[in-house]
């Protein structure tokens, strides 16, 4: 399957915009549109995502079901939420999100660093508290995915081994280095939830990112004690890494779970059906497996994403 990630040229718009005044004219002089048929499928949709593998393998699958459904994608793949977020609703229509992870950010964002958390392990919950504060910004929730990705930190397991280590509550007391992504400090799942409900003395958060290949190196190198990754990585094996248990529960509910446009989704109301679908698809397991042959096996998300989108019929 081609689908097209850069923006159309003038000359397509120009001939998209041709188009649509000749269809025009085949209309009689007493036939409205109705409200359905200002509302159709089809025209242009911009997918932001954080760049981290398993985003990225998301965002392929919203790329591919939409332009299955007519849309022309542009995909737009940053290095942190915040940016494609801040560009949602001009900039960006859809983005791949987690129920916690844009709950924590949307609190954080509009009430303050300080404020109370909004995020908890129920999903249903965690939706309905953001959900004022997404509205405020013109944007929604569709239904989230049975298939959940929490954050989740590692150490070697020779570290693991040796000082008898297998969950976070054993480092209680000592003082780590910490390799995450940028916006950890201050995140009750990340760095605020290490020290304050752990009693970690977080030292430094080194910003190499989410599961990237600079986090894996840096705790494999001795820079870092500690690093980030999702519960569902299985990269860490090969490389002599383990996860510790969050034995205290400091992960809220993390669902996959589509984030778009009010005005977008009123105008195209069939993306909505569309994502659901595939949402409703994706468990845990079956993500788990997907993640693995992107991280681990090395195959493009691209292709791993049409694969299985064929195999479930979510595209032709």
């Amino acid at each position: 399957m081609h689908v097209r990630r850069s923006l159309l040229s003038l000359a397509a718009v120009g001939a998209l915009a041709l188009s649509a005044g000749c269809a025009g004219d085949d209309l009689a002089e007493d036939d409205e549109p109705s409200t359905s048929a200002s509302a159709q499928a089809g025209g242009e949709v911009t997918i932001g995502t954080q760049n981290f593998d398993e985003a990225v393998l998301v965002a392929a699958m919203y790329e591919q079901v939409l332009d299955d459904a007519g849309y022309d994608v542009t995909v737009k793949e940053v290095g942190r939420r915040d940016i494609y977020v801040n560009q949602m609703p001009d900039q960006v229509d859809v983005a791949p999100e987690y129920v916690g992870g844009i709950a924590d950010f949307m609190n954080t964002t509009v009430n303050g660093a300080e404020a109370e958390p909004i995020t908890t392990s129920d999903t249903t919950e965690t939706v309905e508290a953001v959900t004022p504060l997404l509205e405020d910004k013109g944007l929604v929730l569709l239904e989230p995915s049975p298939a959940t990705s929490q954050n989740a930190y590692f150490v070697t397991q020779e570290f693991a081994d040796s000082e008898g280590v297998t969950a976070l509550s054993d480092l209680e007391g000592r003082s780590v280095v910490l390799a995450a992504a940028e916006d950890c400090p201050g995140r009750p799942d990340c760095e605020a939830g290490l020290v304050d409900t752990y009693g970690i003395d977080v030292t430094e958060v080194l910003p190499l990112g989410f599961a990237s290949p600079q986090t894996f190196k840096a705790v494999l190198d001795g820079e870092a004690d500690l690093g980030q990754t999702g519960t569902l990585d299985g990269t860490l094996d090969d490389q002599g890494l383990v996860l510790l248990e969050d034995d205290e529960s400091i992960q809220p509910a993390q669902n996959l779970v589509p984030l778009i446009s009010q005005e977008f989704l009123e105008q195209h109301p069939d993306v909505e059906e569309r994502l659901d679908e595939l949402m409703a698809a994706l468990d845990n397991e079956t993500l788990g497996d997907l993640i693995a042959r992107v991280t681990v096996d090395r195959e493009q998300a691209d292709d791993v994403a049409e694969e299985w989108l064929q195999e479930q019929g979510l595209v032709s």
